[in-house]
């Protein structure tokens, strides 16, 4: 079964209701060994093209990655990325703001971490945390030391949502290639995997009563990401609603966005040009005056 990325794609100016998006669709994979042979095809190709997008250096590459607790964002990222050359890709994970940064607006200390061309960023959360969790938790935007009177305003969303598009299309407009990931998950997959998270030893370390606690503004949380996907998913930095239920699944739908992200970039090795050519010629000549050396 092929993947259409079309088919996860928030189209500009659309009016998102995630009630009418899946979490969970057909498996383009029948059986686990498929499943771990497609990703490996996936990663394979993935990892060539990340070499001659190092190489070529001319655009950035920008992963985002937005979703409610245990819908696999770090599991997609770890699998999906496995093969890609660390020194070309680098990992953002963003938790609650430092007082430093809660001294800058809500998008200086993302900015800082944007990726160099020829390079691959991820953010792990980003700063689409500034219209999701901060709006529902509106005490969290009266600790952000905002001018008096802002943090009353009803249009600060909307306010907010026209900074994050003037970013990314600024930054599309520069050579970066904006990617958005919103992993949708059931609330019932949720409880499954919160419930799994406390019979794994190994996994008790991933659950909290603050887990609990968020769980409990599910239907806010989905208002906000509705809202949120309507305003900025764009043609030049567009959101994908992947169904998250099944992990694996998602990881292959994720996999084949990237890797057609890639190949619409114009990328190729670098050419060497008369002089460069001239001059390796010449460090051919001195390799080749060295006595080889002996052997065994």
């Amino acid at each position: 079964m092929k993947i259409k990325r079309k088919d996860f794609r928030v189209e500009e100016g659309e009016k998102v209701k995630l009630k009418d998006w899946p979490t969970w669709v057909k498996p383009v994979y029948q059986s686990k060994e498929q499943y771990q042979e497609r990703l490996a095809r996936q990663v394979e190709e993935l990892s060539a093209l990340q070499q001659i997008h190092y190489a070529s250096n001319r655009y950035a590459v920008l992963l985002i990655f937005q979703a409610m607790d245990a819908a696999g964002k770090d599991g997609a990222i770890r699998h999906v990325m496995s093969g890609i050359n660390p020194q070309g890709c680098q990992v953002f994970s963003f938790q609650h703001p430092s007082m430093t940064e809660l001294d800058h607006d809500f998008l200086w200390r993302t900015t800082q971490c944007l990726p160099e061309r020829g390079r691959i960023g991820i953010f792990n959360r980003s700063y689409y945390e500034e219209v999701l969790i901060v709006r529902v938790h509106p005490e969290i935007l009266r600790s952000q030391k905002l001018p008096e009177g802002v943090h009353g305003d009803k249009n600060i969303w909307q306010e907010r949502y026209r900074s994050i598009l003037d970013l990314e299309s600024h930054l599309h407009r520069n050579g970066t290639r904006i990617v958005k990931f919103f992993l949708h998950l059931s609330q019932e997959e949720q409880r499954k995997r919160f419930l799994e998270r406390i019979d794994q030893p190994e996994k008790n370390w991933k659950l909290s009563q603050a887990d609990i606690e968020e769980r409990k503004h599910w239907k806010k949380y989905m208002t906000a990401y509705e809202d949120c996907l309507s305003a900025t998913s764009t043609k030049a930095a567009p959101w994908y609603v992947v169904p998250a239920d099944d992990k694996e699944n998602a990881r292959l739908i994720i996999a084949q966005v990237v890797l057609e992200t890639f190949k619409s970039l114009d990328m190729r090795y670098p050419e060497a040009d008369e002089k460069h050519r001239q001059e390796l010629q010449a460090i051919r000549q001195l390799l080749m005056q060295e006595a080889p050396s002996p052997t065994k």
